[in-house]
């Protein structure tokens, strides 16, 4: 799958499920302002991938906010078993220390298979977490911040979530995404 082809299924992700059911309030800020960058490693191995996480960090932390707040760092090859993917997050997170960006970026993460401990395979309040491809949601703490002020109520966020997609059910969500792959 060519590097187009992943940003187009990413935005689509993006636009009918992250902003077009309202799961994260202050996505679609960023999105209608061009501030969401989006990168696709073609990284053959892991470490390949991590020196994309390395470049990233840097262009991200040296960036202008309102030129670039946020970045999806996308994969479509790599850890398509999202217990493998879990794992790799750790030295993701150890990466955002080595950079000494702890408190400065942290990163989020979505994977086609997504599982929140303690949930079965086919719960929806996984889906909140589901993109069409192992992605690194890379976010600068001073916007989750001033979007969190804005938001009074932010930690109701992901209960309202998981309300969402149940109500929704998961024949509706693989309509909304026919283009994606869950």
């Amino acid at each position: 799958m060519g590097e187009d082809e992943v940003i187009a299924a990413t935005r689509e992700w993006l636009e009918k499920a992250v902003i077009g059911l309202n799961l994260c309030p202050f996505a679609k800020a960023v999105y209608v302002k061009n501030q969401v960058r989006f990168v696709v490693s073609a990284a053959k191995h892991l470490d390949g991938w991590l020196e994309d996480l390395d470049r990233e960090l840097d262009f991200l932390a040296e960036a202008d906010p309102e030129q670039v707040d946020t970045t999806l760092l996308i994969h479509s090859t790599l850890l398509p078993d999202f217990l493998d993917f879990n794992d790799f997050m750790q030295l993701a997170e150890a990466a955002v220390e080595e950079h000494g960006l702890e408190g400065v970026i942290q990163i989020a993460s979505f994977h086609p298979q997504f599982q929140f401990e303690g949930t079965a395979p086919d719960d929806m309040g996984n889906f909140t977490n589901r993109a069409p491809y192992p992605t690194l949601h890379l976010l600068r703490e001073a916007s989750i911040a001033r979007a969190v002020e804005a938001f009074p109520e932010a930690e109701t966020i992901y209960q309202r979530n998981i309300e969402t997609l149940e109500v929704l059910g998961r024949p509706a969500w693989e309509a909304l995404l026919v283009r994606t792959k869950t």
